[in-house]
């Protein structure tokens, strides 16, 4: 049986591929099926309807910066619908609206999603306030810190920050009704401390307890280690989530 070579050059734009992890990837930020793909994540997160991968290619989007200099004209004329055309200048012009909560896991930077921006909300009111022991405060790693830094740098100080948005984190959305009670056993890998979680998970509306009491409806485990309270929450049929980000969901608060 003949070997299987592994390609050298990536299919799309033809730079260079690079081993990380065991998996071929290509690195160059103007590789155009990472452009396209990068454009999709983030109207997808911003929940721009209409802006799916078909109009990003009939309307030859290659930057953020084009999503936002579109007009009805120019949607038209791409679409080929006065319809669609009129819901999708809507769409982006309610996305301008979108807050550093989502904007962030929208951006595409590595290891930056919903849990990392949560996290930072609780110590930065802007971007524009973000440095390393602000990062490192938050609860974000080494990797995840260089990433967002290195994007502030190069990506958002030259040029990104011309977007329509405020690069603000929203307003705390306490919750008015009570979910329930959660109790969290063991250590976090979602928040730096068990305070900082019961805070976020305090604004989306769960009491936290500091043991299994009568009224705990899940069972917070993110280490996996057994432990009474894992085994009280097994008797008793309770739910145990192994990751917080089940939890608070979308839930995208300020809790500075």
């Amino acid at each position: 049986m003949q070997a299987i070579e592994a390609p050298e050059f990536c299919p799309s734009c033809e730079s260079s591929l690079e081993w990380i992890n065991d998996l071929l990837y290509c690195v160059s930020s103007l590789c155009p099926a990472q452009v396209q793909k990068r454009i999709e994540h983030f109207a997808k997160t911003l929940k721009i309807k209409g802006l799916g991968p078909k109009s990003i290619e009939k309307l030859n989007l290659s930057s953020f910066h084009e999503i936002y200099n579109l007009d009805y004209n120019t949607c038209k004329y791409a679409l080929a619908s006065e319809k669609l055309a009129r819901k999708l200048v809507v769409e982006i012009d309610h996305s301008k609206s979108s807050s550093l909560n989502v904007l962030l896991p929208a951006l595409s930077i590595p290891l930056i999603g919903k849990t990392a921006a949560t996290k930072l909300s609780t110590k930065i009111k802007s971007i524009i306030d973000i440095d390393e022991d602000k990062c490192k405060a938050a609860g974000l790693g080494p990797k995840a810190t260089e990433n967002l830094l290195s994007w502030y740098y190069n990506e958002f100080q030259c040029g990104l920050n011309d977007l329509p948005f405020s690069w603000e984190f929203e307003t705390p959305k306490v919750a008015t009704e009570t979910k329930g009670a959660v109790c969290i056993s063991g250590k976090l890998s979602s928040f730096k401390t068990k305070a900082e979680a019961a805070r976020v998970l305090s604004y989306a509306g769960y009491q936290v307890k500091g043991s299994m009491t009568q009224d705990v409806i899940f069972l917070i485990n993110e280490s996996g280690i057994e432990s009474a309270k894992t085994k009280q929450a097994r008797d008793r049929g309770i739910t145990i989530i192994t990751s917080l980000n089940e939890l608070i969901g979308d839930y995208n608060g300020n809790v500075a």
